[in-house]
């Protein structure tokens, strides 16, 4: 076997890393996933835990917390749609202004993206080879790799963020408002925040797994502000009970 041969197949396709199409469009809905479902904990055992605070009435728990569920996910699916369709809008009218761009004065274009790779530290003869076999491949995916951090093959989806994160707030907020449902009265409160902080961990550990970050102060994080949140709504719960 020949150096050369060696050589390419060391730098070739490696099944371990996230370089294959689709990648971005993936990450995307995995975060949206988690952070909905993220939401959808906390969000919902505020409002379980508030209106027990405020009542034992296993009707009115039931009732605020399938509202706030409801609310909760259609405003999740909505916000999502809408910011991922913004971010998409932007890269499709980026990608039109450098297709256009190629069409009118590819020389020019072709300078710019040699250019590109001589800041990134190649050779000037180098780089400008290697612009040209890009631009022979492929000019659009080039220059938008390189010039704006886009892959014309891997936009992002509105349609998918926005479902999945709708389906992911409802799965997390079943889980304060089943267990409260399902718990004796009095183990309801302990017996939810327990399950949260258990969900909390596995949320705050996931969405730390997807963005490559720390996974021990995501989880710290997360716990701790859902704590935050359930100590806060079930006060108010209790203090409004009191007086009404």
């Amino acid at each position: 076997m020949s150096a050369n041969t060696e050589v390419a197949e060391e730098i070739g396709p490696h099944d371990d890393e996230p370089h294959e199409a689709g990648f971005n469009d993936r990450l995307n809905w995995l975060r949206a996933g988690v952070l909905g479902a993220n939401d959808g904990i906390v969000s919902t055992a505020g409002i379980v835990l508030g209106v027990a605070g405020a009542t034992t009435d296993r009707t009115a728990i039931l009732v605020a917390g399938i509202a706030g569920l409801a609310a909760g996910a259609m405003s999740m699916a909505a916000g999502e749609y809408v910011s991922v369709s913004t971010q998409r809008d932007s890269e499709e009218a980026l990608l039109a202004k450098e297709r256009r761009e190629l069409q009118e004065d590819p020389e020019d274009e072709l300078a710019e993206l040699a250019g590109l790779y001589v800041d990134k530290g190649l050779e000037p003869d180098l780089a400008l080879e290697v612009a040209k076999q890009l631009t022979e491949k492929d000019a659009l995916a080039a220059h938008a790799e390189v010039e704006l951090g886009i892959d014309p093959d891997d936009l992002t989806s509105p349609w998918k963020a926005a479902i999945v994160s709708m389906v992911a707030f409802t799965l997390g907020a079943l889980l304060p408002l089943l267990t409260i449902l399902l718990a004796s009265e009095e183990l309801r409160v302990a017996v939810t925040v327990v399950a949260v902080v258990a969900a909390l961990a596995l949320t705050g550990w996931a969405s730390a797994r997807f963005g490559y970050g720390g996974a021990r102060m995501a989880v710290v994080r997360n716990i701790a502000g859902g704590l935050l949140a359930m100590a806060v709504t079930y006060g108010i719960g209790q203090l409004v009970g009191t007086q009404v």
